[in-house]
């Protein structure tokens, strides 16, 4: 018999510490690494990796798999972009624990917050489950390509105990948190690796209610907190995350200071820069900074781009959504509304029409809104397209330069490409018009990369594909200012991920740790064209994004991935609670 089921030889190892990168050999045998350097045994199967990056799996510890991982496999698109575990349950949005005629008020607060289709969700979600440990017991049945964990969140657990009394503004009573408490600790006790809550009036339900956790108090989160608390030293593993505007009247840093210092449990919240937001971004990690200093734990995820909205016409929204020439076909099929969008009669009343906002939703309405107030703010993603864009890449300057009108510019932009252009609109994180500002962050302990939201907002984004980004844009690509290292880039989106969810399992090439490691060609590493499909449960659509590079992705020392094509091989599971690295067994 072969000594090892899996040699990778002669790659450049870059181990996730952040060590400085060396070549060698990495030896698999049960799904563990048993050796790395100089391997001189043999193998079922070899890889040469001979040019090529040999790092661990990337840990993405915000997305919104709640519904697709109980019936998909490939957990597309993470799985495409070298992620082989992912944390769901972001955002206080998920389907558990779910009584029966909750089911579907939690769709629609999911549809509604992460723009995930409600009929997707309605014909894929099985139900199997009321209580929150069932809900893991039901993902557990269903190999996959990567591992999951999940949160417990908590729109599921109010609408659960309050039942219709769950509306926006509803002041549980003491019994009420008592409840809440005892479900997000029998959740820590059962394996999630936390609770999650939104406090952002963005985010709603699709009938346009707030979430239930943007005006929950204070003592209701931190009686929750105690909660977390308490299922840690259970044996447990428990983590804070939240998205909130962080207004100042709310004191939010000083709630969450307490909470991590009383239940001894991390807090993490989006911190994002924002013109819309009451606190800077450098204010929140000033503040963030000074509870950590009195003995708190909180920590900032970070998004590695601006964040905002790719525009389509098959999107979820673009310049033209209130334009009453464009309603008239809005619920057409696309073969319909493309011819009618490349009749140039058909173009010309449609530019010559002001926007009709008497039918629309005020959400939507915001965001027109944005999307109208300047061409300057939009970007055309041709080919080459940097998400960096400088303003000579806007739609206004290119129109210019074109000596035409913008939004004509604009509607030939979306006709592109037989009418599947594209158009780039970040709203968050690029104030500056560059991405500056993330430089020092991605350098700091106190924060963490995070936010790719892999799979939701499925009609406008498609931030699953950040570890990519990341590691062409910031490590390879970058023109406009300072890249990150390499080693610098895998400890941030490996090690320092999965430590912080207490997943001390993996994130490193070192004997002992998870075979989960990626193989990637930094030459050929690029991400590809955004496209819209229509393959959800039901027909729904999602935006998505491959990328070339990853010569291969190793999940339990077996191969899932070969040049972005899954093998089929379904290695992962549930993760459930706190794991550690079998460094012993690896010494002996």
């Amino acid at each position: 018999m072969a000594t090892y089921d899996l040699i990778i030889r002669g790659g450049t190892i870059v181990d996730g510490t952040g060590a400085e990168a060396f070549t060698g050999d990495v030896a698999v045998k049960d799904g563990l690494i048993a050796g790395v350097g100089t391997i001189t045994g043999d193998a079922e199967q070899e890889i040469d990796a001979t040019g090529q990056i040999v790092a661990p799996g990337f840990v993405d510890i915000h997305t919104h798999y709640d519904g697709q991982a109980t019936w998909d496999q490939e957990m597309a698109p993470s799985s495409w972009h070298g992620v082989t575990t992912v944390v769901m349950g972001n955002c206080g949005v998920g389907f558990a624990p779910a009584k029966p005629d909750r089911h579907e008020w939690l769709i629609s607060l999911m549809e509604g917050v992460e723009d995930i289709p409600g009929t997707a969700l309605a014909e894929g979600i099985t139900w199997d489950w009321e209580t929150f440990p069932e809900y893991l017991d039901a993902l557990e049945k269903m190999p996959r390509s990567i591992d999951v964990a999940t949160h417990v969140p908590h729109g599921a657990v109010r609408a659960y105990v309050l039942g219709d009394r769950e509306q926006p503004g509803a002041v549980p009573t003491e019994e009420d948190i008592k409840q809440m408490s005892d479900i997000v600790e029998e959740g820590v006790r059962a394996g999630a690796l936390g609770f999650s809550t939104s406090r952002t009036v963005l985010h709603k339900s699709v009938d346009g209610e707030l979430v239930p956790g943007t005006t929950a108090t204070p003592e209701e989160l931190v009686a929750i907190g105690h909660a977390m608390g308490r299922g840690q030293r259970g044996g447990g593993h428990a983590v804070f995350e939240m998205a909130s505007d962080m207004m100042r009247e709310w004191d939010e840093f000083g709630w969450m200071g307490k909470l991590s210092r009383e239940a001894q449990v991390p807090v993490t919240f989006a911190a994002l820069q924002s013109v819309k937001k009451d606190m800077t971004l450098d204010e929140m990690i000033t503040s963030m900074r000074a509870e950590n200093d009195n003995g708190a734990n909180i920590v900032a995820q970070i998004a590695l781009r601006g964040n905002g909205i790719v525009m389509a016409w098959q999107g979820t929204v673009h310049p033209f959504t209130f334009r009453p020439s464009w309603q008239t076909i809005a619920d057409l099929p696309w073969a319909d509304q493309k011819a009618k969008l490349l009749d140039p009669a058909f173009k010309k009343q449609l530019l010559s029409e002001a926007n009709d906002y008497s039918e629309a939703p005020m959400d939507i309405i915001e965001v027109v809104m944005v999307i109208t107030q300047g061409w300057a703010l939009q970007y055309e993603m041709d080919p080459d397209f940097d998400y960096e864009p400088e303003a000579s890449a806007s739609v206004n300057a290119r129109a210019q330069g074109a000596g035409i009108d913008p939004q004509e510019y604009a509607y030939n932009m979306l006709c592109a490409e037989d009418g599947t252009g594209f158009i780039y609109l970040p709203i968050l994180n690029y104030i500056d018009g560059n991405l500056d500002f993330l430089h020092p962050l991605q350098h700091s302990d106190d924060t963490v990369n995070s936010l790719s939201d892999g799979g939701a907002h499925c009609g406008t984004i498609c931030d699953a594909a950040s570890p990519t980004f990341m590691l062409e844009h910031w490590v390879k690509s970058r023109r406009r200012g300072d890249r990150i290292t390499l080693e610098q880039a895998m400890k941030r989106q490996c090690r320092d991920t999965a430590v912080l969810y207490g997943l001390e399992d993996r994130g490193v090439i070192a004997p002992g740790y998870l075979a989960d490691i990626n193989v990637i060609d930094m030459e050929r590493l690029k991400l590809g064209r955004p496209w819209l499909a229509f393959d959800l449960p039901a027909g729904g659509k999602r935006l998505l994004q491959k990328a070339d590079g990853y010569a291969c992705t190793i999940k339990n020392g077996e191969v899932t991935f070969e040049e972005g094509k899954w093998t089929g091989a379904t290695p992962g599971g549930l993760i459930r609670g706190p794991q550690r690295a079998q460094l012993a067994e690896a010494a002996e």
